[in-house]
């Protein structure tokens, strides 16, 4: 079994899951209230992803601060901080479209802003006045970064977080690893999309011909081709999200000794052709 994917402690496993422990759960529905959260492989480990604020999770088992989670949308699994959840969770309604927006006090940019939030971030807004929305959870965000409904250009979401640095296990406008972008751009369009680039290419069919909105896979690398003839991608060797040439970064790449290059996949369509798609087979967008 994945262990990124197995819902799963050496003590504890989901109900349902077909995997034995000593203890079976039904699991506790939470929801990620802070802006960030680290999803780690073991306790206080190494981060394998992180969560955004409004992620669903079920909650498997508790240890100390730390709670053993499976991430409703992609079904990713690891460990985090108990005080990043919360048990309230209100109907969401909007994203946050932009790559990053605040949440201030008052409805005001005046004020000083109360947290951060980054892309894909889930809200559940109470009402919209004055340019700025009301969450439900406290708080006004600027209405100019929210959206209701997917994004019909996943590459474009993409090339919206050029320049953001590379961080491993990142999924943030303030550091983001190369699934962790292809996830995001997919993600604002409505697609499924796991959250490793392995389970990434995957998921999706093989083809030749490559167009606006592929993912291009080499051995632990994902990019996104923006045409026939230029991706964007978060790479190491830049540190940072970068538009690159396709021939130009398949010969770097295998000049450097990480390919060969294993070709392209190709999610399906999103967006408006979507209508309202859900992201993980359960919740429908936002």
């Amino acid at each position: 079994m994945d262990p990124r994917l197995t819902p799963a402690t050496d003590r504890v496993a989901l109900a349902g899951a077909g995997i034995a422990r000593p203890t079976l759960t039904e699991g506790t529905a939470m929801r990620v209230a802070v802006p960030l959260v680290d999803l780690d492989r073991e306790p206080n480990g190494r981060r394998d992803r992180q969560l955004v604020f409004g992620a669903d999770v079920t909650v498997i088992e508790r240890r100390h601060d730390r709670a053993f989670v499976q991430a409703a949308a992609d079904g990713y699994c690891g460990w985090i901080g108990m005080a990043a959840l919360t048990a309230e969770r209100p109907a969401i309604t909007h994203r946050v479209a932009a790559p990053a927006t605040h949440i201030y006090p008052k409805a005001t940019m005046k004020e000083r802003e109360s947290a951060s939030l980054t892309l894909g971030a889930r809200l559940a807004v109470a009402g919209i006045a004055g340019g700025f929305a009301e969450l439900v959870t406290g708080g006004f965000v600027p209405v100019q970064h929210l959206t209701d409904t997917p994004a019909d250009d996943p590459a474009a979401v993409a090339l919206s977080l050029v320049g953001t640095p590379y961080l491993w296990g990142g999924n943030s406008r303030g550091g983001i690893d190369c699934s962790g972008l292809a996830q995001a751009a997919l993600w604002a369009a409505g697609i499924a999309c796991p959250g490793d680039s392995d389970l990434q290419r995957a998921a999706f069919p093989e083809v030749e011909d490559i167009r606006r909105g592929d993912l291009l896979f080499w051995p632990g690398h994902v990019a996104m081709a923006l045409d026939a003839g230029r991706m964007v991608h978060a790479t190491a060797s830049a540190m940072a999200v970068i538009v690159e040439d396709i021939a130009a970064a398949i010969a770097r790449i295998d000049a450097a000794g990480d390919g060969p290059f294993l070709g392209a996949r190709r999610p399906p369509a999103g967006g408006a052709a979507q209508g309202a798609p859900s992201l993980d087979g359960r919740v429908a967008f936002p």
